[in-house]
């Protein structure tokens, strides 16, 4: 069975970055969010409450069959954000923003379990923290023609992932980067990355 790693943080944190970063080494596959391909990206962009549902249930299936994939191989897949992510910080900011209603919220709520009791949770979890301020100012510098999160969603983003890390049903080993003080290429981190990646998932 194969490995999972996620890369989990704010919109805008260096998941993308660092997800491909440590794809340079062939030990690792890469299996990304791939938004432009995403077939209500578009749609909700334009009409945030119409698809919000498609789009967050679309999301989620692709998430859940990358990771089917994974473990049904022998790979080591990492990717940027995830299943978990996008159900406990992203379906949960996008039904606090009115785009989704109760029952669309809780028909996502009931696949991300039940995906979650056929796929075992990532053998081991990277967060890379980022102080909102800090979040606003890398998202202004990047380009991105499809993205749903704005600046004024940033504080809502850090208060639904401190929520979810507090959870103590939390399964993955989790190590916290602090990316206040990494450039692009994570120099003064990937060491410890790596290391942690190797005690818990080689």
């Amino acid at each position: 069975m194969g490995k999972l790693i996620t890369i989990i943080g704010s919109t805008g944190c260096g998941k993308t970055t660092l997800a491909r970063l440590l794809c340079q080494s062939p030990r690792y596959t890469a299996f990304l969010e791939q938004h432009h391909e995403r077939p209500f990206q578009q749609t909700f962009m334009q009409d945030l409450k119409t698809a919000a549902f498609a789009n967050q249930v679309d999301f989620m299936l692709f998430r859940a069959e990358q990771e089917a994939e994974i473990r049904f191989t022998e790979v080591i897949g990492i990717q940027d954000g995830g299943l978990d992510q996008d159900f406990h910080i992203f379906t949960r900011l996008f039904f606090q923003n009115g785009y989704l209603s109760e029952n669309e919220f809780d028909l996502c709520r009931r696949f991300y379990h039940l995906a979650r009791l056929t796929l075992p949770p990532p053998d081991c979890t990277i967060y890379l923290a980022a102080p909102p301020a800090l979040v606003a100012e890398r998202r202004s510098r990047r380009s991105r023609e499809l993205d749903i999160a704005q600046n004024a969603d940033i504080p809502k983003i850090e208060r639904l992932l401190q929520e979810w890390l507090a959870d103590p049903g939390y399964q993955s080993p989790i190590l916290e980067i602090d990316t206040r003080d990494n450039d692009p290429t994570f120099s003064s981190s990937i060491q410890k990355i790596q290391d942690f990646i190797e005690t818990n998932c080689i």
